[in-house]
């Protein structure tokens, strides 16, 4: 399988997310579980199916995590030397070429990725565009309401 890149923030919140699925929600889960058998005629039970299905839920997201992260490739930015080149991790400043509009992003993997936040995949089309590109560069990134050229006016380890 494939490594997934992701910060090490990324990798802390799926496994803050797996601590509680498993420590709290699963617990949670088998309680309603037990109190809605006891209820007892399952099949017109709709206190154990909802259950059931927040067990269904709760169950196939842990195998996910859990998935995600022995796939992990965690990098940590601070360790990269920094530089003028946009890599996986960095936080980039660019300036729209037409509005001189200033926007920041930081690189980040899928599951991080938060535009509310600044946060962008780097498999987005802004992400993919900056990738590899260096400080003065221009990239052009295709969006659904045309094509949008940005300059690269910094790059930081942070």
């Amino acid at each position: 399988m494939q490594k997934i890149p992701m910060t090490i923030e990324g990798e802390a919140a799926l496994r803050s997310e797996l601590e509680q699925l498993k420590k709290v929600e699963r617990p949670r889960i088998v309680q309603a579980i037990a109190e809605a058998r006891e209820h007892g005629d399952l099949k017109e039970n709709a206190e154990y199916h909802a259950a059931r299905e927040q067990q269904s839920f709760a169950e196939g997201r842990i195998q996910e995590i859990e998935s995600k992260l022995s796939n992990a490739q965690v990098i940590d930015i601070r360790s990269i030397s920094p530089g003028d080149r946009v890599v996986f991790g960095a936080t980039v400043d660019i300036i729209n070429i037409d509005t001189d509009g200033t926007l920041t992003y930081k690189i980040v993997g899928d599951d991080e990725s938060d535009v509310k936040a600044n946060k962008i995949s780097y498999q987005s089309p802004i992400g993919r565009a900056l990738i590899g590109k260096e400080i003065g560069d221009v990239v052009l990134v295709k969006t659904p309401n045309g094509d949008v050229e940005y300059e690269i006016d910094d790059v930081k380890h942070i």
